[in-house]
């Protein structure tokens, strides 16, 4: 009987070990970055994982270019405080041109495209010949933590210099919220105080001035504007970016003097107008000194 009652408890035991040993877990373990241990007459295999996946873009929490503001004499919108949706400003990126594949930067530097010269505020009277611009690409990284292809017109002299200086910001993954060719509809819109746009080349006289600007020539670029805004006496352009005007608030996108982004500048020699005393222009980069 004990012999009978030992031989059933085998077999249930035998049965339970293979019912174990053939079961499938239903959710499949990562696999770490290492060599899988093989027989010798199987070549050695490696198991990756895939590459992280890029972070979910912020919400939208403001339209930009949708609240024009009352005008002032001088043309430019009334001073206002700056919306709490900007005083930490980390808007998305709209892609206008194709995303850079991977994470490592990429330019081009071509003449202008027909198109493109065409939606630019280039005209025969500007005081550079459109044959003196060049049409630049390159990569940036968002506040929205993605990589992003920006657009970009400058003066012929200073496209090698440029291309290297995003290059560096690039590498340095500081933010821009965009870089894209300005149009000639946005230099004659009701000022929105809200534009954050990095851009080079706009045929216009320089700010309350009838002279032209560096920008007309394509030798100045502004930064992230909202981030590093312009002051005179008490104008401040963009018009709601007061909120930045105490640089003592690190915030991401800021330029701060003797920073990665002024030195990057320094070294294609061109300077920033954060160190002028009046009017101080902390977005504005120049090769000409205005």
């Amino acid at each position: 009987m004990r012999r009978r009652a030992a031989a059933a408890l085998g077999a249930v035991l035998a049965l339970t070990a293979a019912a174990c040993s053939a079961e499938v877990p239903s959710t499949p373990q990562p696999a770490p970055l290492t060599t899988v241990a093989t027989t010798p007459a199987t070549p050695p295999a490696r198991v990756t994982t895939a590459p992280a996946a890029a972070p979910p873009a912020p919400a939208v929490t403001w339209q930009v270019g949708a609240h024009p503001l009352p005008l002032r004499p001088d043309g430019f919108g009334e001073i206002e405080p700056t919306p709490p949706e900007l005083v930490n400003r980390a808007l998305p990126t709209k892609d206008i041109l194709p995303p850079p594949s991977g994470d490592r930067y990429a330019s081009t530097t071509s003449a202008v495209p027909p198109g493109v010269l065409a939606r630019s505020t280039w005209q025969a009277a500007c005081p550079v010949k459109s044959t003196d611009l060049r049409y630049l690409t390159m990569s940036f990284w968002g506040f929205d933590g993605r990589a992003h292809t920006g657009e970009m017109l400058v003066n012929a002299k200073g496209a090698a210099g440029i291309t290297k200086v995003f290059g560096q910001l690039f590498a340095a993954h500081f933010p821009l919220e965009e870089m894209r060719v300005t149009s000639p509809g946005e230099l004659t819109a009701p000022p929105t105080g809200d534009g954050n746009s990095t851009s080079a080349f706009v045929c216009r006289p320089a700010r309350g001035q009838t002279t032209w600007s560096a920008h007309a020539y394509g030798l100045a670029v502004d930064v992230n504007p909202f981030c590093n805004p312009y002051t005179q006496g008490r104008l401040v352009l963009p018009e709601l970016a007061s909120a930045y005007l105490d640089r003592g608030d690190r915030r991401p996108g800021m330029v701060l003097a003797g920073d990665a982004t002024v030195r990057a500048f320094a070294a294609a020699g061109w300077s920033w107008g954060g160190a002028w005393t009046s009017p101080k222009d902390r977005m504005h980069f120049t090769a000409t000194g205005h």
